[in-house]
């Protein structure tokens, strides 16, 4: 997926990317804008076809619609592209999850190497809303600049040091549900919401995302491992087109729920 800063365009691929995350999220502390672009459905059609002509099927699980319209060009390709290889399946799934929340998503789907495309798309489409997303972030700045909250709420928030803590809801919608004085007891209520919904006898890997804040990622890491010692602890960035709309600071708790 594609952003733009200071005029110019980059592409974010992990391992790979135009710019290193370390500078993205420093340029936004420095007040550097940065806007994003969904995926169009020329690009989709050139990625799946690939797979296809090598004699494959492609099952695609992407970013909630609710959040990007990325996902309606992956259907708008597999359309055109089932015409042109009628022997072949292109799936896609919209997986109303986002970030590291869609990658545990994918993670689990992945482990399911003995079902069929057709019998992984149905797993997919049936577990795809246990899979939990909590979210706080460290300034409401950012998320005034793409119009998420209005001014004068990030101001009082900023004055009172209230923090939100938000999460994925069933439709695929990023939903404030409560707030908190202070940083480290938002990063505390992560933890206090996986431990009401987590599904122990499912989850035996959790996903930590973060925005240039290690620490507090693994401070939220030490807390799983203090309660689950037999969950293993995921650590990752936060890609550049979730994180420039909540910014520098973002924190994430992925797991497998009873429900969202």
């Amino acid at each position: 997926m594609g952003f733009t800063m200071e005029e110019k365009e980059y592409f974010y691929i992990p391992g790979r990317s135009d710019m290193p995350i370390e500078t993205f999220f420093d340029k936004m502390r420095a007040g550097v804008n940065a806007t994003t672009a969904q995926v169009n459905t020329f690009t989709f059609i050139e990625a799946f076809e690939s797979v296809l002509k090598s004699g494959e099927d492609v099952l695609y699980i992407g970013l909630s619609s609710k959040l990007s319209g990325t996902v309606q060009s992956a259907f708008n390709a597999a359309e055109e592209l089932m015409v042109k290889y009628p022997d072949r399946k292109v799936i896609v799934v919209d997986s109303c999850s986002a970030s590291l929340g869609e990658g545990l998503l994918v993670y689990y789907a992945a482990r399911k190497q003995s079902l069929s495309l057709d019998a992984l798309a149905k797993w997919v489409e049936e577990n795809k809303l246990r899979f939990v997303h909590w979210f706080t972030v460290d300034d409401l700045v950012y998320l005034k600049r793409g119009g998420r909250v209005s001014g004068a709420t990030a101001a009082i928030a900023t004055i009172l040091n209230i923090k939100p803590v938000m999460h994925v809801d069933n439709e695929g919608y990023l939903v404030a549900v409560e707030k908190v004085q202070g940083r480290k007891k938002s990063l505390r209520a992560l933890f206090d919401h996986m431990e009401k919904t987590v599904d122990t006898a499912v989850t035996d890997t959790v996903f930590i995302g973060h925005c240039a804040s290690l620490t507090d990622a693994e401070y939220v890491a030490s807390l799983v491992h203090e309660k689950y010692p037999d969950m293993m602890v995921h650590i990752d960035d936060i890609g550049t087109n979730v994180g420039a709309h909540s910014g520098p600071g973002t924190i994430a708790l992925f797991f497998v729920g009873n429900e969202r």
